[in-house]
């Protein structure tokens, strides 16, 4: 029996990763992300979710301008936050800039069930 080597591509290689930052403006949270929400990071945009809704009272934010890559996982998780949030009185309102996301967002019809806002200081 004869085995073959394989090469591997000489590509390089990184990681995928979302970073969620959660602050506090005011009496408002906020929950930054940027970086890729896929299927790989999915667990710790569930886990920084979580936290916001448990930390907030009244309305909380999550800004979507710095994410690179947003899959349906993400979208889907994102709702079934805003529904949790509706559920406790909270509002959940999104921040997403003009561009690719947020004409997805439009396309899925996201942005009819969930308030979505050009920039934190929209809000009123």
């Amino acid at each position: 029996m004869q085995y073959r080597t394989v090469q591997r591509s000489s590509l390089p290689c990184r990681a995928m990763d979302l970073v969620a930052r959660q602050t506090r403006i005011g009496l408002l949270q906020v929950l930054q992300l940027s970086g890729e929400a896929d299927l790989a990071t999915i667990p710790r945009l569930s886990d920084a979710l979580t936290r916001l809704l448990a930390a907030t009272d009244g309305r909380c934010v999550v800004d979507l301008d710095g994410i690179t890559v947003f899959e349906d996982a993400a979208l889907g998780l994102l709702l079934g936050a805003t529904g949790r949030a509706v559920q406790s009185g909270t509002e959940l309102v999104v921040v997403c800039s003009p561009g690719l996301l947020r004409d997805r967002l439009a396309l899925t019809g996201f942005d009819r069930a969930v308030r979505v806002v050009d920039r934190l200081g929209a809000l009123d």
